[in-house]
């Protein structure tokens, strides 16, 4: 009986946030695991999926409340800390939830966790100072990077650069766009398609991407276009780095960092007689590049090997390729909307080692590249480290490259010839494209 707990949402929610907090455990993979369980309800789902993305992505401001009523929150078993977090986040911004139902689940759940004697009753005080009365300001914080770390739940170090890089207002605006939910995106692989399938599925086309439709939530996985391989889930910024390699067709094509192979396929869909070397480190992540491309029947245009970028010149010829793909390994720091568990995982001493590797693996595929080819750079991230200084660092030690200045129909995502889009402007990740071209 002690362990009925574990079946509930806000238990299910529970065992997630120790997942992701104690064990370093991704926070989508550490939900679709509890989710998977068929006992659970529709709602009992929402709700769960709620609760865990709602606190991580809310963690620092949820620990500055707490702060206000605990003391010394090493002195506590980390569930019950974690339990309170919880818990908190229900009262705080959901707010169709009845407090007493928040309150009551988590005493339950603290007499059945655990040989913790008297934590039902601690965690039932704290968790009534959040109750009828006001929260704690948080104006008055005077430093202001303090103050956005503690409104926005972002790392200090974070708001600072987002500042620095930005200004305040566009900072903000990004910030506080991370807290809107992402839209579900698919990318349509045949675009004379993609009115039917928009009506059928009731989704609308993307300003972004001309093969793409987005919806507000949805779960497009399900349906039998994306059994039968007509649609593929793809991010609407994701879409647009395979047009930028303009395919004729014929190519032979580098794809030096492939998994899990959404760009991959996108590439091969251009193709007819050419083909895609799909680099990666791993076996299981080829799987994936394999999976994607059998499900949308382009199988047949591409070859995967394992193999690290930064060695493409120890393996292949030079000349060896047409067109080249280097979507890098980065800090993620795009994807923060739908991996929230990201922002407390990096420093910023991260950017100048992941810009080492950046830098390698270009200064690596570029040796492969024929005359006249173009390699197109994208990350999932926006900090001008990882992005337009790579590339302008990459051009001042490769004088027989030059930058192709790229363009779009939305104007307000180009910048410098670069294709840069943050996330409050369409919703979307985060993201980067720019491209060179080897002239000598």
């Amino acid at each position: 009986m002690a362990d009925n707990w574990k079946t509930s949402p806000r238990g299910k929610a529970l065992l997630v946030i120790e997942a992701i907090l104690e064990q370093g455990a991704y926070t989508n993979l550490a939900l679709s695991q509890q989710l998977s369980n068929k006992t659970l309800s529709p709602k009992d789902k929402a709700l769960l999926t709620e609760i865990v993305y709602g606190t991580i992505s809310r963690k620092i401001s949820l620990e500055w409340y707490l702060a206000h009523y605990i003391q010394d929150r090493d002195k506590l078993d980390k569930w019950v800390y974690n339990l309170l977090m919880i818990s908190l986040y229900q009262l705080i911004y959901l707010d169709k939830l009845p407090a007493h139902a928040i309150v009551n689940d988590a005493v339950t759940i603290a007499k059945n966790r655990g040989n913790k004697k008297g934590a039902e009753k601690f965690i039932n005080a704290i968790l009534r100072q959040f109750t009828g009365k006001p929260l704690p300001d948080m104006t008055s914080i005077k430093r202001q990077n303090k103050y956005y770390s503690v409104k926005y739940s972002l790392p200090v170090w974070l708001v600072k650069k987002l500042i620095d890089q930005f200004g305040k207002d566009r900072a903000v605006a990004i910030m506080e766009s991370l807290f809107v939910r992402n839209k579900a995106s698919i990318r349509v692989i045949d675009p004379s398609k993609l009115d039917k399938i928009g009506q059928a599925l009731d989704a609308e086309p993307s300003l972004l991407s001309e093969t793409g439709l987005i919806k507000s939530s949805g779960h497009f996985a399900a349906s039998d276009y994306f059994v039968n391989g007509d649609i593929t889930i793809q991010d609407e910024s994701s879409q647009l780095v395979a047009p930028t390699l303009m395919i004729e067709g014929d190519e032979i094509i580098l794809d030096a960092c492939s998994a899990p192979g959404g760009k991959t396929a996108h590439m091969a869909s251009y193709l007819s007689t050419g083909k895609i070397v799909a680099l990666d480190l791993y076996d299981h992540k080829l799987e994936l590049v394999k999976e994607n491309a059998n499900r949308l029947g382009v199988a047949d245009r591409i070859e995967t090997k394992k193999l690290d970028a930064r060695e493409v010149h120890h393996h292949f010829e030079k000349d060896s390729f047409d067109k080249i793909l280097v979507d890098a390994p980065c800090s993620g720091i795009g994807l923060i909307r739908r991996k929230p568990d990201i922002k407390y995982n990096k420093d910023s001493r991260d950017l100048s080692a992941l810009q080492t590797i950046q830098l390698e693996i270009l200064s690596s595929v570029c040796q492969t590249l024929r005359k006249g080819g173009i390699i197109t750079y994208s990350t999932c991230t926006i900090f001008d480290e990882e992005n337009c200084q790579v590339i302008e660092s990459f051009l001042k030690s490769h004088p027989n490259f030059e930058q192709v200045k790229l363009n779009h129909a939305q104007a307000d995502i180009v910048k410098d010839g670069y294709l840069i889009i943050t996330p409050e402007q369409y919703q979307t990740d985060g993201f980067f494209i720019g491209q060179v071209r080897r002239v000598l």
